[in-house]
């Protein structure tokens, strides 16, 4: 009997498989140990915190290009607390004044860190608990998987059905290393489409419903499951008719996939003649391979923070300097535009070089602030940006600039910055394009004044949205807010396009929202004919584009900036993607 669920479809695919649920909090009791085993135990968890690291770096490095970088950020602030002192020598203490085990240790440690961050009166920090949630669930399975390895039943390896994962949650870090354990697909009880979880899922084709609601007390392990993560569909113990008509969905899916594949070597044109530039957005200079596959005509944002995360040292302008010389050269003529460092808010700053936890730190001392705070750290990255300009196109995007002194500001310490080169016989490009991302409410209001100053403008809409809205889009209480369609958005967005077309400047937009196929069309309207997307939803967009009509979409965007429903705009956007 089909048992039919629905849910949040986040990222497109169909699979049919078998469950697999992923336990909630292992249980762990007190046992007492005698003297001559307590340090033996100190071993066992020292051990555990040492897998659990290596587990993390490997994760990292497996992070797929085109991710946001707030991922690799999230990694590594786990691996930090993996390390802190409140999570060894703490634990390691009260294993030895209590000679108990290292699981209970553990979880007296953590319901002790719980309650001190739920006393906070920062909801940023005390958001964090979930963090030290995830840390401690991680050493504990290997804890206990430790434990029972002799006990533990081998898995079947004439079954190579796949596995569909269900979950209460699942973090990105988990998220990541589902490939690994032969996974196909994953079903939460939460979750949005905005969610990390959500990105990474896209980024990695994994296909994913969330938002299912008792899906752990509904669907049973090794039970047959089918997913459809385009529609939200999930379907238990499906009967025969329903297993066809969910296969062929699956061969259209396949020869959807295989259209997209022939459209890599297909010009980026619309049908009225309009041609659009797609560009990748990549983190690392390992990434641009990715960008190469999908002949991506760009690098449209080259994201630096992680040359600065997970280290004690700041990276010198040399090691820089390599760094955007190797993706400069990779794209072989290719423009390549490189954000300046974009630090602070979830991805803080050693306190040594600068840092600081900020009252409300996505208001706070970040992005070009903190560069203009902390010149150290900011003039050996112009250095490094300016000498890589020699080795072929590159662009210097300022992030979060809200006025026109903070950019003057970084343009007198540019010009600055040659001076020197030219004193010191280093060769740089001087007319290297100079352009802001457009991420501050402020910007947008005031994109008809900053234009003339700038070479070019690119649409950050995840900050864009969230600033314009006033929510946190992490924030699981406010998320639901969180709505690429709300009218102020789409004016903020016109606004800024419409100023750099009066300019005679390029405008691109490199925000989650210019990589969902669900918006091409409606930003095709708005005029945009630049986009910086992951490397993963790069065909998609161009499959959008090749059949939509520039001129015809622009007279039905029209209609949608008038309106100041939320559910009229949704329904015209249906419509439009319908066409």
């Amino acid at each position: 009997m089909n048992l039919h669920l629905s849910g949040i479809g986040i990222s497109r695919g169909i699979v049919s498989g078998r469950v697999m649920r992923l336990s909630d909090w292992p249980q762990v009791s007190e046992r007492r140990l005698p003297p001559r085993r307590v340090e033996g135990e100190v071993s066992r968890y020292l051990a555990a915190l040492q897998r659990a690291d290596e587990e993390l770096g490997t994760i990292r490095s497996g992070i797929p290009a085109g991710s946001p970088p707030e991922i690799a950020g999230f990694i590594e602030a786990h691996q930090l607390m993996l390390r802190d002192s409140t999570l060894s020598t703490a634990v390691i203490e009260i294993i030895r004044a209590r000679r108990c085990n290292a699981e209970w240790a553990l979880k007296l440690q953590r319901d002790e860190l719980v309650t001190a961050f739920e006393s906070m009166d920062n909801p940023y920090l005390r958001s964090r608990r979930d963090d030290v949630d995830q840390v401690v669930m991680r050493v504990q399975r290997l804890l206990i998987e430790g434990a029972t390895r002799k006990n533990r039943q081998k898995p079947d390896d004439n079954d190579d059905t796949p596995l569909i994962l269900v979950a209460e949650d699942i973090s990105p870090a988990d998220i990541i290393s589902i490939p690994r354990r032969g996974v196909a697909a994953f079903v939460t009880e939460m979750g949005g489409p905005l969610s990390h979880t959500a990105i990474l899922a896209r980024s990695l084709r994994i296909p994913a419903v969330v938002g299912v609601h008792h899906a752990r007390r509904l669907l049973h392990n090794r039970e047959t499951l089918i997913i459809d993560g385009k529609r939200g569909t999930v379907v238990a113990s499906p009967d025969e008719k329903t297993l066809k008509s969910f296969r062929r969905l699956e061969r259209e899916d396949r020869r959807h996939q295989q259209h997209l594949r022939q459209l890599k070597g297909a010009p980026s044109c619309t049908r009225d003649g309009c041609n659009v530039s797609l560009q990748a957005n990549i983190e690392l200079p390992d990434d641009i391979g990715a960008a190469r596959r999908v002949n991506a005509e760009g690098v449209g944002l080259y994201r630096t923070e992680f040359l600065y995360l997970n280290r004690e040292d700041l990276p010198d302008e040399e090691e820089q300097l390599a760094a955007y010389r190797k993706v400069i050269r990779a794209m072989k003529g290719a423009p390549v535009t490189i954000r300046t460092l974009d630090l602070g808010a979830d991805k803080p700053l050693d306190p040594e070089h600068g840092g600081h936890i900020s009252p409300n730190p996505a208001l706070g001392l970040r992005a070009i602030r903190l560069c203009l705070n902390q010149p150290t750290l900011f003039r050996p990255q112009l250095r490094a940006l300016l000498r890589a300009s020699a080795y072929g196109p590159l662009r210097i995007m300022l992030p979060m600039i809200a006025s026109l002194e903070e950019l003057q500001r970084v343009q007198a310490l540019i010009g600055e910055i040659q001076t020197e080169l030219d004193e010191d016989g280093l060769r740089y490009d001087p007319d290297v394009p100079v352009g802001i991302m457009i991420e501050v409410p402020a910007a947008a209001l005031a994109s008809r004044l900053l234009a003339p100053h700038v070479d070019f403008f690119s649409i950050g809409t995840n900050d864009l949205i969230q600033y314009t809205l006033a929510i946190d889009r992490a924030d699981e209480e406010v998320n639901y807010l969180y709505d690429p369609l709300h009218p102020a958005v789409l004016q903020l967005i016109d606004m800024t396009i419409s100023a750099g077309k009066r300019a005679g400047i390029p405008v691109s937009m490199c925000g989650e929202m210019a990589g969902d196929p669900g918006y091409t069309r409606l930003l095709l309207g708005l005029g945009l004919n630049e986009f910086s997307v992951p490397p993963t939803t790069l065909l998609e967009v161009k499959h959008l584009i090749t059949t939509s009509d520039s001129s015809e979409l622009a007279r039905q965007c029209q209609r949608i900036l008038r309106s100041a429903s939320p559910a009229r705009i949704n329904h015209m956007l249906a419509e439009l993607n319908q066409a």
